[in-house]
């Protein structure tokens, strides 16, 4: 059986589905029912439940966006940072395996030789560098504390999207959006994503992080132009001059634009779409949320 926490999030749901359309013996535990973020009572959970996989997607991410991290920054420390390392106590007290959604967004550009950051690389968006925002410095903070985990893998997660409508989709965010910044990032097709980390764990490959991202990289500009060639919309598009005239006007906190390098989850066996075929399918299927 396995163990979900944070399921009633956008990474969560998708999780959900993914069992039900599998017939996976799961449960979704709510914070409602059972403070997962109590060590004790995470302790009692795990010793009644029994579950062989525990999957953490629970985690602050800010709403609308990252900038509301900076007003609830208490939240945002003890769910991004804090919660990970209970998590690790109680799963290693139990001796069971587990998952962590984590994020790219540790990252800013590219590696010094223009190529996309690699699992081992040290994150250059983050408190020990001094130029993040707080959501991505405690994400950073969360994999840092998970430093000396075992039985856990780190999944790595960038922008997710897919066909359906929603807030959290990066593609409705594009097309809901008054202007917008143009860069290159590494994304996930969120449907995508649960499915290679739940292969990671029915596969056997070997623990540790793992870039979930479909492979390649995008521009925001190839993004709008696919947009616009679904039909989806007619909207005339217009773009920030630059980074600087974008967080004078439209942000409270630097953003996070970043390749990765999806190489290891590849070479373990769990291939991905690349990322612009991935995107023309989810316009193409575009659906209204249910």
């Amino acid at each position: 059986m396995i163990l979900l926490l944070g399921g009633s999030g956008y990474v969560g749901q998708a999780y959900q589905r993914l069992f039900q359309q599998l017939g996976i013996d799961f449960l979704n535990v709510k914070r409602s029912d059972a403070n997962y973020t109590d060590l004790d009572t995470l302790r009692e959970l795990l010793a009644q439940q029994k579950p062989t996989f525990l999957i953490n997607a629970a985690g602050y991410t800010g709403k609308p966006n990252v900038d509301a991290c900076e007003k609830y920054k208490t939240e945002c420390l003890f769910g991004n940072a804090i919660l990970p390392g209970i998590i690790q106590n109680a799963c290693e007290e139990k001796n069971i395996p587990w998952g962590h959604v984590s994020s790219g967004c540790i990252f800013t550009g590219t590696r010094p030789d223009g190529q996309g950051f690699k699992e081992e690389d040290t994150p250059n968006f983050s408190f020990r560098t001094n130029n993040c925002s707080f959501y991505s410095g405690t994400k950073a903070l969360g994999e840092e504390i998970l430093t000396d985990a075992t039985q856990l893998f780190i999944w790595r997660l960038r922008i997710p999207f897919n066909e359906v409508d929603s807030p959290r989709n990066y593609l409705s965010k594009l097309m809901r959006y008054d202007r917008l910044l143009e860069d290159s990032n590494s994304l996930s097709q969120l449907d995508e994503f649960v499915r290679a980390t739940w292969e990671c764990w029915k596969e056997k490959v070997p623990f540790g992080t793992y870039n979930v991202t479909n492979p390649g990289h995008i521009t925001t500009r190839e993004v709008v132009d696919l947009i616009l060639k679904s039909g989806l919309t007619n909207k005339k598009f217009s773009f920030f001059e630059s980074e600087e005239e974008f967080m004078r006007v439209a942000a409270k906190t630097p953003r996070s634009n970043c390749i990765l390098d999806s190489s290891k989850l590849a070479d373990a066996g769990i291939k991905m779409r690349e990322v612009h075929e991935a995107i023309e399918t989810s316009l193409r299927e575009w659906k209204k949320e249910s």
